[in-house]
């Protein structure tokens, strides 16, 4: 006698709705059925799912200091900083930044990063810089580098709970980031786990129904990298959707004065080294691997770049300041289609699809595509929509970007590791990739049934928090202005009237 496995069950979601995981389930048995016993269930089972995914994902981090240990001494030569995959940012500002020479960030040296990089920058570097002069036998930059590892590595293990605790129903969603092999590669390559570990905490008290306690860690987070602020957009579509605007303005309000406080005493007595990170910004040309680098690639293949013979993506590599207004331009008309696609879509997006297509679509068009950017889409992605299929085409088009990025920084030196026409080619399978993800998530929002996360809930969007509940009476009018009448309705569950009792 054979049943279909009840969804509502820990380590059964991930096993029976993803193809990927159920196959490599079959190792084990195949999935759970409706009678077995499900993991962590019989006393004195240690290895449940979480725990197993927590363990995952020290072992990659623990993996990922390993992987960076070739550059730790900061002694770079012949290129081992790319011929090993070991390049990091942390050591090399630890010099640049002059921390190595006890400089205070923004007092004594203008700082490239908002101010919680900043401060945290600072309250590293300082100690190990004071320790250093008394003990020269050391590292200094080695030190930085493991001290700020450690703590990046909490963060991300904190973003990993985080996960797991917003998908208790669907422990193995939080693989996805616990094993990634971009988080293998690119943990500590800069300091983007921090805004991370704020924003994915700032989403779980949001969950929890704190719309302040959120707030306010949304504003750090987005005092440290600028994008956590993307979160609000989607927010006020579910709130739009559901008539209730004051947990988001709690959340808007906390957010804006947490990061005003934090920016504050920089902003007042610094001005000139605050402004710094803003101008470097809007000062910055076309960087490698981006959209416009590819089209300007495209452009020199027919015309020959000078003055009157070029192309528009090459004209707008000269024209800075026109770049940057058509750069969110794009983005601005990008959030207006999401934005029309939340109130439009047949039931109430999830708020990390939101999310997950507000960040995709800044990355797309962005004149800056750092090789770190990619660990922000991770944890979006494995909450938005946690199916492998498409995850693993993306990391394989990460990856073969890192590799491709690294042969083209050798080859700046003057020596050609790789055409630059098979660095654009690796640039555009990444582009590709996270537009096809973009657009799979977009579909599952228009399409609700086949949102795997939402049907484990119940139909219910378990990261609502206090958004949670029936639809606005204002928006039949308005969908039924667009014509998206009660035929294209999704035939899924209604909403549970309490997904944040799920978290506990």
């Amino acid at each position: 006698m054979s049943a279909q496995p009840p969804t509502d069950r820990p380590d059964v979601a991930n096993a029976t709705s993803d193809g990927f995981v159920r196959g490599l389930s079959q190792a084990i048995g195949g999935p759970l059925g409706a009678h077995a016993v499900p993991p962590g269930s019989r006393p004195g089972r240690f290895w449940t799912a979480p725990r197993i995914v927590m363990a995952l994902a020290c072992l990659v981090l623990a993996l990922s200091w390993v992987q960076k240990s070739p550059c730790m001494d900061g002694n770079w030569q012949n290129n081992v900083q790319y011929t090993r995959y070991c390049y990091t940012d942390v050591l090399a500002l630890y010099y640049a930044e002059g921390l190595n020479e006890g400089k205070v960030p923004y007092v004594d040296h203008p700082v490239e990063y908002p101010v919680v990089t900043g401060y945290f920058m600072g309250a590293l570097g300082l100690p190990v810089h004071a320790y250093g002069a008394s003990h020269p036998n050391i590292n200094q930059g080695s030190w930085f580098y493991n001290v700020n590892a450690l703590v990046l590595c909490l963060f991300a293990v904190l973003s990993v709970a985080v996960v797991l605790a917003l998908r208790r129903r669907r422990p193995w969603d939080a693989a996805i980031l616990a094993v990634s092999p971009i988080v293998l590669v690119t943990a500590t390559i800069n300091w983007d786990f921090l805004a991370i570990g704020l924003f994915a905490l700032g989403l779980f008290l949001w969950a929890r129904r704190y719309p302040v306690g959120a707030g306010v860690l949304f504003g750090l987070g987005a005092a440290a990298k600028l994008w956590p602020l993307f979160i609000l957009g989607p927010i006020l579509i579910v709130a739009l959707r559901t008539g209730r605007l004051r947990p988001f303005f709690s959340a808007f309000f906390a957010t804006g004065v947490t990061w005003l406080l934090v920016n504050l005493p920089v902003m007042v007595f610094w001005h000139e080294s605050w402004l710094r990170f803003f101008r470097l910004n809007s000062e910055r040309p076309v960087d490698w691997g981006t959209f416009w680098y590819i089209g300007r690639y495209l452009d020199g293949k027919w015309n020959a770049g000078t003055v009157g013979d070029q192309g528009p993506f090459q004209w707008l590599s000269d024209h800075i300041p026109t770049l940057n207004y058509l750069s969110y331009a794009l983005f601005g008309l990008s959030c207006v289609g999401i934005l029309l696609l939340g109130l439009l879509a047949p039931r109430r997006p999830r708020i990390s699809q939101l999310a997950f297509l507000v960040v995709a679509a800044f990355l797309i068009f962005s004149k800056v595509w750092s090789q770190q950017y990619v660990l922000w889409l991770l944890p979006l992605i494995a909450l938005a929509r946690p199916k492998w299929g498409a995850v693993i085409a993306w990391t394989i088009a990460e990856i073969g970007y890192l590799a491709a990025f690294y042969a083209e920084l050798m080859g700046a030196g003057g020596k050609t590791v790789i055409p630059e026409g098979t660095f654009v080619l690796a640039s555009t399978f990444r582009l590709v990739t996270v537009a096809v993800l973009f657009f799979l998530v977009a579909r599952e929002i228009w399409r609700p049934e086949l949102d795997d996360v939402r049907r484990s809930y119940g139909g219910a969007d378990p990261d609502a928090g206090p958004l949670d509940g029936p639809e606005a009476s204002w928006l039949t009018g308005f969908r039924g202005y667009f014509r998206v009448g009660p035929s294209q309705e999704a035939p899924v569950l209604p909403d549970e009237p309490s997904p944040a009792v799920q978290l506990r």
